[in-house]
């Protein structure tokens, strides 16, 4: 695995060992980064369930402002920081050791926001239709919310009448969808 593009384009990046850790393959990630290529630069970008970085990585490297790195693994948690180290990221990321329905819930409460967010949960659990209402309550009017997810989730149009289904890409068992955060006056409209 190994970051595409941007000042750390070609680092290597480790991943932590064993089958809890499932990472983004370099094709579907390609097509992450195809999707949101002009939102990045400057944006605040929250990688929730972040498990070795990578895609905040990436996402640093192509000119995101700042990342939020969150797992609930020390040893995921452990490796995200060796890698934003050896990438020179450090100085520009922040990361958390939590689960993320909690994390959600804390940046709520402290009016934490984000541009763009990246959630790639495990493929069996139920997280999504937990994080995603309140998720809409952390980002920008505009934001940007990339879901990884197996066939087995079927996204709703909208939560909480500001995160709106844009549209949804199939690679396989792996599947992405992308959100858009719109104000609700806006789409009164």
């Amino acid at each position: 695995m190994r970051v595409i593009t941007g000042s750390a384009r070609g680092r290597r990046l480790k991943t932590p060992d064993g089958f809890d850790v499932r990472p983004t393959t370099d094709k579907v990630k390609e097509s992450i980064f195809s999707i949101i290529q002009f939102n990045i630069p400057g944006a605040a970008v929250l990688d929730l369930f972040s498990g070795s970085g990578q895609l905040g990585i990436e996402a640093l490297s192509r000119g995101a402002k700042s990342c939020t790195f969150v797992d609930k693994s020390p040893e995921s948690v452990k490796i995200t920081l060796e890698n934003i180290t050896a990438c020179g990221f450090l100085d520009i990321s922040t990361v958390k050791r939590n689960d993320a329905e909690s994390f959600v819930k804390i940046c709520s409460g402290r009016g934490e926001r984000f541009d763009i967010a990246f959630l790639d949960p495990p493929y069996d659990s139920s997280l999504l239709g937990n994080i995603l209402p309140n998720l809409a309550d952390i980002m920008n009017d505009g934001g940007i919310v990339i879901l990884e997810h197996g066939n087995n989730f079927i996204p709703a149009d909208s939560y909480a009448g500001k995160l709106f289904f844009d549209k949804s890409y199939s690679y396989g068992k792996i599947n992405l969808t992308k959100l858009s955060v719109k104000d609700v006056k806006e789409n009164a409209e």
